[in-house]
């Protein structure tokens, strides 16, 4: 009868370790899905090299871009689109599409040059912002003055010092 109870006793235990072991196994079994999950957005930002401050009328600027991912999905499409709020001006793309504000261009290659050329005499602002097809998008702003303000100012002053005033 002893030996019986030993025997109960220690498949009791023997069963309990078998019972854990067979339940942490299922719910493992049970959490893993079949389906892959892909990673198709990453999040992105376009790098600039540095540009000019001052702009004449009819002088372009050139905006040289390039855009970083953080990774790569080969269905992800990029579009370029500009808006501006101050003066006028045109911009370009390296292939010589030129931009109407707000409209959306695809952007066929990461590296790409922008033009854009001052049609005021007044400082001008404007916004590209550059979005993927997953929702994505980064914001760049640029801000030209007029290169002739400066010299105007300094012709002023110069009439003035000429005519007895003072600055």
């Amino acid at each position: 009868m002893k030996t019986e109870k030993n025997i109960r006793k220690g498949f009791g235990l023997t069963g309990k370790i078998a019972m854990f072991c067979i339940g942490l196994v299922s719910l493992v079994l049970t959490s893993c899905e079949s389906e892959l999950e892909i990673q198709q957005s990453y999040p992105f930002t376009v790098e600039t090299m540095p540009v000019p401050k001052e702009l004449n009328r009819n002088e372009t600027a050139e905006i040289r871009c390039e855009l970083k991912s953080e990774g790569d999905f080969d269905g992800t499409v990029y579009t370029i689109r500009y808006f501006q709020y101050d003066g006028e001006g045109s911009l370009k793309l390296d292939n010589g599409l030129e931009f109407m504000p707000n409209d959306r261009y695809l952007l066929e290659n990461r590296k790409f040059r922008l033009y854009y050329t001052s049609l005021c005499d007044e400082a001008q602002n404007f916004i590209v912002v550059v979005e993927d097809n997953w929702g994505n998008m980064t914001e760049m702003e640029f801000d030209f003055n007029d290169a002739g303000d400066e010299e105007t100012d300094a012709v002023e002053d110069l009439l003035s010092i000429q005519e007895g005033g003072a600055l």
